[in-house]
């Protein structure tokens, strides 16, 4: 079968692997579709702070085999697998840090999302981690569930209630995510550099589009909220220039979301007495739970056009060196590898 996996050394390249077997109490599932998420590019330029290689964990599909012992799924059941599940059991989950869990990290799908066929632990499906997928969704859409789960782990960590003001740090597909999940109850305003993804925000009607390159974020924030500046900014970005943006632009008491990934070594220069003087909080979120997954997948069930608007490419698995290309370009919202 042919599989996007890294090489030895560097780098990635579209292989012909072995046909992975359904794991005991696991199962084997035909990729529909799988998103290529800011995450894989790190990965392949060596600047993701994760230790695992594994590319693609945006992945559905069709279950091809089922392993034995595993019960609740047959072939032909189109799924979303997910490759990070943690025990749920031990403190840090208890305490609500379910991403954090030492488990969390340990289970993934096998090779990865990008490959014809993958393997999913039977660890992650004893734990609710494959979501079966409505019949008229289709595998594009869901696709989407793993990264929007993420977005709303963040809104639910920051608290953002109905009605507060919210800067968008990005305007990348993550950002949009956000900005599109929180624009039916707040007022939000989303800020980056790229013209092209201003114009699609504004294309996909945000309330309020800053060009960060040419306009002071943080006066035009406070402008708009009677000089206090936002309830919250999410960071949908890992600069150190965005991470300021956020900080400088939220209000006394606001909250700070860290969402996007920072690379290696990256350091902030900022005077924490700001923070200390204007009780800001500042959140980190990573990864999801299978609470989000299954938030996720209902509001993909009900808004699943306006959130499958931000695929803008397509392409097949040889494919794979065109959609790093098109991710990279700078005229793409969301990158898609299909089966």
């Amino acid at each position: 079968m042919k599989a996007v996996l890294m090489k030895e050394g560097g780098g990635t390249g579209v292989v012909d692997a072995p046909e992975p077997e359904p794991p005991v109490g696991g199962l084997l599932v035909r990729m529909g579709a799988c998103g290529l998420c800011g995450t894989d590019i790190e990965k392949i330029r060596g600047e993701y702070t994760a230790s695992q290689p594994v590319l693609g964990h945006e992945a559905v599909g069709t279950v091809s085999k089922v392993g034995e012992g595993a019960k609740g799924y047959a072939v032909g059941d189109r799924v979303f697998p997910h490759h990070h599940v943690p025990d749920y059991s031990c403190y840090l989950c208890m305490s609500g840090n379910e991403t954090m869990c030492d488990r969390y990290k340990g289970s993934n799908l096998v090779p990865g999302g990008f490959s014809e066929l993958f393997a999913v632990p039977k660890w992650n499906v004893d734990r609710g981690g494959v979501l079966k997928l409505p019949a008229g969704m289709s595998f594009e859409t869901a696709s989407l569930i793993e990264p929007l789960a993420c977005c709303v782990r963040a809104v639910r960590k920051c608290h953002v209630e109905p009605g507060e003001s919210v800067l968008v740090v990005g305007a990348g597909p993550v950002g949009m995510m956000h900005a599109l999940l929180l624009a039916p109850t707040n007022r939000v305003v989303v800020s980056d550099v790229a013209e092209w993804r201003l114009s699609y925000a504004e294309r996909a009607g945000v309330a309020g589009v800053l060009n960060a390159a040419t306009e002071d974020v943080q006066a035009e924030v406070r402008a708009e909220t009677d000089g206090r500046g936002a309830d919250v900014a999410i960071v949908a970005s890992g600069s150190k220039g965005a991470i300021i943006q956020g900080l400088r632009s939220v209000r006394k008491g606001g909250r700070i979301c860290l969402f996007g990934v920072p690379t290696r070594r990256t350091v902030l220069d900022y005077d924490i007495s700001d923070l200390y003087n204007s009780e800001q909080e500042v959140r980190t979120s990573y990864g999801a739970t299978e609470t989000d997954t299954k938030a996720a997948l209902r509001v993909l069930e009900s808004r699943g056009a306006e959130f499958g608007a931000l695929v803008t490419h397509r392409f097949p698995l040889a494919g794979f060196q065109k959609a790093l290309d098109a991710a990279s370009g700078g005229t793409a919202m969301k990158v898609v590898l299909t089966g």
